[in-house]
């Protein structure tokens, strides 16, 4: 039978809308927002997200205030209606697409609940194809758009309301579709076997009053830069298209004893080769692992869970097992930016997993001195 999308023209392969172009099972299709208040204090990252060769959709929410980390996890098959993002007590409404997103949860009961309004600064800017293979293995194959912006509403947390308001609250979110590794686990197979490396990522959304600035680095353990892009973006009634800002270079601060990044300095170019440095301080930060799905605990993006499955769980950092695990985590750290004078906020995205030879760590154990 044809898929409802079919009514529109928006073709992409010679088939119905119900298929992906390709069968790879880790064909995937999904959102990603945060959202803070500039302290540090509490941080909400959230989902959603699609994976039609799988017949799954879930989606997550997890809120940081301190050592706490508080999430709500949900996951349902996929039904015909991708235009209506909803997962259990979760959805998304797109108000007005490339502006305005409402994000609602009504997880109040598992300790999480909102209802949140996000609204672009600038316009989305879209990144560079990002293709990652381990050995001859495809590893990830992905297109993405990046914005940030302000939110307005209510957020709930155990109990407690929230207001949001865009004065205070601010954040970074994207889409992103293509090929990853989601639901269960592949068998290792020789590439996991064969090519133990590490992995340096940097994604780097900052808002400022009169622009935005979006910076991305992944590079190998010898420092290859596999993925690079750094660019500004200017209000769409400036009519300025986005500028590029070089080969960024980035130093950064690493707490003794850890691979947490307290401090870093973003070196950057403009078209007349000027230097432009901004400088980020870390304040609160979320792991990427246990509460929003990217790997580490029993539910992850794509896993079957069964029909209408919902669960809330809490973390607590000040557990040393859970603890334990955190230095081979990706994590996303609320940033203080300053360029020129000019007070930004974003999102400092980082991994430091491995060897990286530019900042002198060696292997997996090693920590900043």
């Amino acid at each position: 039978m044809p898929h409802p999308l079919d009514e529109y023209p928006i073709h992409q392969a010679a088939v119905s809308m119900q298929f992906p172009a390709t069968g790879d099972r880790g064909f995937y299709d999904r959102c990603y927002f945060n959202a803070h208040d500039r302290t540090g204090s509490i941080f909400l990252i959230t989902g959603l997200g699609v994976y039609p060769n799988l017949g799954v959709t879930d989606a997550y929410a997890s809120v940081g205030r301190g050592n706490r980390l508080v999430s709500i996890h949900a996951s349902d098959a996929l039904g015909d209606d991708r235009l209506n993002q909803k997962v259990g007590p979760y959805r998304i409404e797109v108000l007005e697409p490339l502006q305005r997103i409402r994000l609602i949860c009504d997880a109040d009961d598992l300790g999480v609940g909102f209802d949140l309004t996000w609204d672009g600064s600038f316009p989305a800017l879209q990144e560079p194809q990002h293709v990652v293979r381990n050995g001859n293995k495809l590893m990830l194959d992905g297109c993405r758009f990046t914005q940030v912006g302000t939110w307005s509403g209510e957020l709930r947390v155990e109990g407690q309301r929230i207001p949001v308001s865009p004065d205070t609250w601010v954040g970074a979110r994207d889409r992103s579709w293509g090929l990853r590794p989601v639901g269960e686990p592949e068998p290792p197979g020789r590439w996991a076997a064969e090519n133990v490396r590490g992995m340096w990522w940097l994604y780097v959304p900052l808002r400022f009053e009169d622009y935005g600035v979006i910076v991305i680095v992944q590079e190998e353990a010898d420092g290859t830069r596999v993925l690079n892009d750094a660019r500004r973006v200017w209000p769409a009634a400036s009519g300025r298209a986005p500028e590029q800002l070089g080969w960024p270079e980035i130093d950064i601060t690493y707490r003794s004893g850890t691979r947490h990044p307290e401090r870093a300095v973003i070196h950057l170019t403009d078209r007349n080769r000027k230097p432009i440095e901004i400088e980020i301080e870390t304040l609160g930060s979320i792991a990427l692992g246990p509460g929003t799905g990217y790997g580490g605990q029993e539910w992850t993006h794509g896993r079957w869970m069964g029909r209408g499955w919902t669960e809330g769980v809490v973390h607590d950092w000040s557990d040393p097992a859970l603890a334990a695990g955190k230095p081979l985590m990706l994590h996303d750290h609320v940033a203080r930016a300053s360029l020129d004078g000019a007070e930004g906020w974003g999102l400092f995205e980082h991994a430091s997993i491995g060897r990286h030879d530019p900042t002198g760590f060696a292997d997996f154990t090693a920590l900043a001195p």
